[in-house]
């Protein structure tokens, strides 16, 4: 059995239920496990997949997931699939809703179905008050206009893989949101200006993932045959997301750790 790792993390967006894992899932996790991943939040993007999720995590001690709709799927979002995801939130190991959020950039959903279908989320989780994984792009504006308006009610929420500006930074840390960190900080074309704010990201509000299979941090040498990125590279984003910052890889570690324990209220 592999060494585990002295640094331990928490990775915050894995897609474990893409068929890119299909073939090796269960020697992914103990890749992850034996890197110091100790636990793993599996995103649900839509009903059905919200639903494997969950199963997966009956499967497997250390992983967890969230349960919503991702702004993509919004225009095909039933009745029944909400209830469906409603009714997954009774289990213990769905841990926040979502993916859900606003995509202005694709828009494979027109604005309006993303703005409704959000809404209906936003109301979810006022209701259950269960932490939100959210999801934004090209739509920083709407999105605090949304959350400005259930502000009083509303659980912690965390913009996962932030890509956006400084201004877009400045106006959730204000907000009070969380902010969640990929290996997009390792593009040497993309992730620059995101490089040069991450300091700006308080102690306290700071997560990271690797959204695996995607997401792939273009500065690893070797590459990785496949081009896949799954958890076990999360130190590796760690790493650079704390130099960037000017810490050292195990005050990262143990603030990231913690937010995101606390954040998803889970177990020691």
């Amino acid at each position: 059995m592999a060494q585990r790792a002295q640094t331990q993390f928490i990775d915050i967006g894995v897609n474990l239920t893409s068929n890119r894992f299909d073939k090796d899932r269960e020697q992914v996790l103990e890749r992850a496990l034996a890197n110091g991943i100790e636990a793993i939040i599996i995103t649900g993007t839509n009903a059905r997949e919200s639903q494997q999720a969950l199963e997966m995590t009956s499967l497997y001690d250390n992983c967890y997931c969230t349960a919503g709709c991702h702004p993509h799927d919004a225009e095909r979002m039933s009745d029944t699939d909400f209830a469906t995801i409603k009714a997954l939130h009774k289990a213990d190991k769905v841990v926040a809703i979502g993916e859900c959020g606003l995509d202005f950039n694709r828009n494979f959903s027109t604005p309006e179905s993303q703005i409704r279908v959000f809404k209906q989320q936003l109301e979810l989780a006022c209701e259950l008050q269960k932490p939100l994984f959210l999801h934004e792009r090209d739509a920083s504006d709407t999105m605090l206009e949304l959350l400005q308006e259930y502000q009083s009610e509303l659980p912690p929420a965390v913009i996962h893989c932030f890509t956006g500006s400084e201004q877009a930074l400045e106006r959730y840390l204000e907000f009070g949101l969380y902010i969640g960190v990929t290996g997009w900080i390792c593009d040497e074309r993309r992730g620059q200006e995101l490089a040069g704010m991450v300091h700006l990201i308080p102690d306290d509000r700071l997560m990271i993932e690797t959204d695996a299979p995607w997401l792939t941090p273009r500065d690893l040498r070797p590459k990785p045959k496949d081009g896949r990125n799954e958890p076990m590279l999360l130190p590796h984003i760690a790493q650079k997301i704390a130099t960037c910052r000017q810490q050292s890889i195990e005050h990262l570690a143990e603030i990231t750790y913690k937010n995101a324990q606390t954040f998803f209220n889970l177990p020691n």
